[in-house]
């Protein structure tokens, strides 16, 4: 391409871009239509409202016109109260009996044996209630339109009935913590409605004045997991000790009208009116993970009503403008585009049926990625509780698997596109709640293991809980029992630091959980007849093998997981020492015990195995594929270093197949972007965005999306959706392996395009625009400075007086240092895969707070 052709790209998306601070809040966003959800219809069931969100409150819109229903959550209402951190004492006496078990060749003795080191199910996520406006009319509604627009998170409701037009905006706000619903209507004092509330949770009404509601309430004392079903009592709400079950208020108040109101028990009553504002305030009395949400609670009434007292000294012009830049702030830090929106003109429920038939719908794709960076930030903001199951989202007393945190995927896959996708900031109350769960976690590795440090078990709540559930041996160990869920979680530490170059967060923070993570595995890891470090018992989440003698297990020695996870963890911490120049003892233990792990095998098929020994799984397309970890999320497996490991791992893939739903899929498009095949992980995507959901209709059951791009397991998950963002900025950046990986992963279908935003390992930040699938225009922002190497399929050409030279030996940057390879089972050329031939690499000094341009040349 044309010099001249470019400058206009050059300079309408970069220069004005001279500093990482500079752009926050900049980048071009898409035609309005392209960033919105939009139906023709009301929703006919959950999966189909619309959801708005500012981290702590929740809000599912359904858009009815006579009946309009807004079910609420509050991100701390959960069931229960602090964790018991030694439900059952004793259990650690079993290890030594069940090692001797596994080295005997015993599965199932060792698996009995383990499910009885077991403990208490975790407490479940609950309902706030529900907002109710009656608003009856006895004319043909016609009109109608309702959508999410999440260039501003605000969704939008209207409708004409006779010559009237009536409409419903409402928002959440972050900054003002209340959400505002504001009624209009086109004629002159046409609004009457009623608003009420309730909950499926024990409740009260009160009336505080003619113009505000509010409604008291109590979460239950306990939960069963919806999976429970031996209990005659799964939920239970006294609680004899005043500790368990958490107490909520929700408050509503009219705040603008023009007409009369008055209020009862059943609601507010609004007459010939034609505005209205309405504020909705809620709150808990949580108050700790370790404190008692009733008798140590806090006053949840009068924390609801500090809450609102502030937002009526706005109005509603005040409220929203606030709200705005607030959320902007965070969303357009990153603009995506890949050509045509044509199909923004079509209601979303349309778009995703034609998409499914074979029609091409880029704008639907990059509408996916944003989606999910709107879905983040409204379900998790600093100083609040993690993005859960369902993220903030959920109309279920026994939510399905309790809306907890799965830490065996689950919860980490929520968490992936923070960084990545700029973020940054909503990853951090995941990190927070990674140092309440190292407390439990001390007490559950001392007391189920007499080890040190910290672990945690597949299955966490808000309540930090970290012991390997089942209550007490009637959960299954192949996904109880598996105690690296601290370890995984570490991970989020040390890429958080890799993203931001935040040393005093590393220092602080992160190295003191990741070395209590390491000094339970530390313990945890024991020698074979090899010698080789191995875990036992292990297991592979959720997965089944069958032995040489045709016997079926879950229970083994040194699953790939299980080595790949601590591999990793101890990579990480060997580092993040160097870099705090600390801990050199310490750090030279984990560098002799990562050469003794057990190493990644091959198996008979060529795949990569998941087990100790080359067995078959029970489920050949088991939706885990949890061996393959070390190509991602770890960095244990690269095309480029470990060519012999990642054919293994693309045969593993292959065997696996392309099934699967929801999450498992979502991870699938992050492996093979990871091995550089765009195509295929293109091909999953399409199938992650297949319709479901849709009740009477050939798209009424299965995996895929839902109508409002909520991601269906089934049932609904967020976890895929958050994966599915990752995987496309996988496809589009990769920065693990030594390098800026630029569209490494592109596929045919995304010949053209640009992203603006996405973030780099060690501060950077990459705008870039392509074109047959090759870079034309590129800006790199460096926030640290340092050394910048950019790996690519073409050359460059600097547009500035700038030393660009091609790559020689290891990256100085430290934020790219690659791992020493120590596995001597393959062959020593291993160090120089033919894929490394496919790319050009460059090198560039960056200063801090700087920018560079570049264009793409033949």
């Amino acid at each position: 391409m044309k010099l001249s052709l470019l400058l206009p790209f050059i300079t309408c998306l970069f220069v004005s871009c001279s500093s990482p601070e500079a752009r926050e809040g900049e980048a071009t966003i898409p035609g309005e239509e392209a960033l919105k959800l939009w139906y023709e219809r009301p929703a006919s069931n959950w999966n189909e409202a619309l959801p708005v969100g500012n981290g702590r409150l929740g809000a599912m819109i359904f858009g009815g016109v006579s009946e309009e229903l807004i079910q609420l959550n509050e991100e701390t209402l959960w069931s229960g109260g602090p964790a018991k951190t030694n439900p059952n004492p004793g259990v650690a006496s079993y290890l030594p009996e069940i090692r001797e078990a596994l080295f005997q060749e015993d599965y199932q003795k060792a698996a009995q044996l383990t499910q009885k080191m077991q403990g208490a199910y975790t407490e479940s996520y609950a309902p706030l209630g529900d907002l109710m406006i009656r608003q009856p009319f006895d004319q043909e509604v016609t009109d109608y339109y309702r959508d999410l627009n999440i260039a501003d998170a605000t969704a939008t409701t209207r409708f004409t009935v006779g010559n009237t037009q009536y409409t419903r905006e409402i928002f959440v706000s972050a900054p003002d913590q209340v959400i505002v619903l504001r009624l209009l209507a086109s004629e002159q004092g046409a609004l009457d409605f009623t608003v009420s509330a309730k909950s499926q949770l024990p409740y009260t009404h009160e009336t505080l004045s003619q113009e505000e509601i509010i409604m008291k309430g109590k979460a239950p004392a306990h939960a069963d997991p919806n999976y429970v079903n031996y209990n005659e009592q799964p939920v239970i709400f006294e609680d004899p000790s005043q500790c368990r079950g958490m107490r909520f208020a929700l408050q509503v108040k009219v705040q603008r009208h023009d007409g009369t109101v008055s209020a009862d028990t059943a609601g507010l009553h609004v007459k010939d009116a034609t505005e209205v504002v309405l504020l909705l305030s809620a709150a808990t009395s949580y108050n700790g993970f370790d404190k008692c949400p009733d008798k140590e609670g806090k006053d949840e009434t009068k924390l609801a009503d500090q809450y609102l007292d502030k937002a009526l000294q706005k109005d509603f012009a005040q409220l929203k403008k606030g709200h705005l830049q607030d959320y902007q702030s965070y969303f357009n830090r990153v603009s995506f585009s890949l050509g045509s929106a044509e199909n923004a003109a079509l209601p979303t429920d349309e778009r995703l049926k034609r998409y499914a038939e074979g029609a091409q719908d880029p704008s639907l794709e990059t509408l996916y990625l944003q989606y999910g960076r709107y879905l983040l930030i409204s379900s998790s903001r600093p100083g609040g509780i993690p993005a859960n199951l369902q993220g903030i989202w959920n109309p279920h007393l026994r939510p399905p698997w309790s809306s907890n945190y799965t830490t065996n995927i689950n919860a980490e896959m929520n968490y992936w596109p923070a960084e990545v996708t700029n973020l940054s900031e909503m990853h951090e109350p995941f990190l927070n709640h990674i140092k309440k769960i190292a407390q439990t976690g001390a007490e559950t590795a001392k007391n189920f293991y007499n080890a040190e440090g910290w672990c945690a078990h597949h299955n966490v709540d808000i309540w930090a809980t970290s012991n390997p559930v089942g209550d007490l041996g009637k959960g299954d160990p192949q996904w109880a029992n598996w105690p690296l869920g601290g370890a995984w979680l570490s991970q989020h530490l040390w890429e958080h630091y890799q993203f931001t170059g935040d040393k005093a967060f590393l220092r602080n923070e992160a190295y003191p959980l990741m070395k209590g993570a390491a000094a339970f595995c530390l313990d945890w890891l024991i020698k074979n007849e090899k010698g080789q470090l191995v875990t036992a018992p292990s297991t592979s989440p959720e997965n089944v093998f069958i032995t040489e003698s045709g016997e079926e297990g879950d229970v083994s020695v040194a699953t790939t997981m299980d080595m790949s996870i601590i591999w990793d963890l101890f990579t990480n911490l060997i580092e993040a020492s160097e870099v705090l120049e600390t801990d050199a003892e310490f750090r030279q233990t984990l560098i002799e015990k990562r050469r003794q792990l057990f190493p990644l095998q091959i198996g008979k098929k060529g795949n990569l195995q998941e087990w100790y020994k080359d067995w078959e799984d029970a489920d050949p397309q088991h939706r885990h594929v949890s061996h393959l970890f070390g190509l991602h999320p770890g960095r244990q497996i690269t095309p480029i270093r470990t060519p012999e490991y990642t054919a293994a791992a693309e045969k593993t893939l292959e065997i696996r197949g392309d099934g699967g739903t929801g999450w498992s899929k979502a991870w699938k498009i992050d492996f093979w972007a990871r091995l550089h095949d765009g195509d295929h992980a293109y091909k999953l995507l399409r199938e992650l965005l297949e319709l479901t959901g849709v009740e009477g209709t050939e798209y009424a059951d299965g995996g895929g999306t839902y109508p409002n791009l909520f991601c269906a397991h089934p049932p609904f998950q967020i976890d895929g959706n958050f994966g599915g963002t990752a995987g496309i900025a996988e496809m589009l950046l990769q920065s693990h392996d030594g390098a800026v990986h630029l569209l490494p992963a592109i596929p045919e279908q995304w010949d053209q395009g640009s992203v603006k935003g996405l973030q780099a390992r060690g501060g950077f930040t990459i705008d870039m625009q392509w074109e047959e699938g090759k870079i034309t225009g590129l800006v790199v922002h460096s926030s640290k400075g340092g050394n910048c190497r950019l790996r690519l399929s073409q050359p460059l050409q600097p547009r500035q007086d700038l030393t660009l030279s091609e790559a020689e030996g290891v990256n100085p940057n430290p934020f790219y240092k690659v791992p020493a390879r120590e596995d001597r089972s393959l062959s020593e050329s291993s160090e120089a895969a033919p894929e490394a031939q496919d790319y050009v690499e460059y090198d560039f000094e960056t200063q801090a707070q700087q920018s560079y341009t570049f264009v793409g040349s033949e």
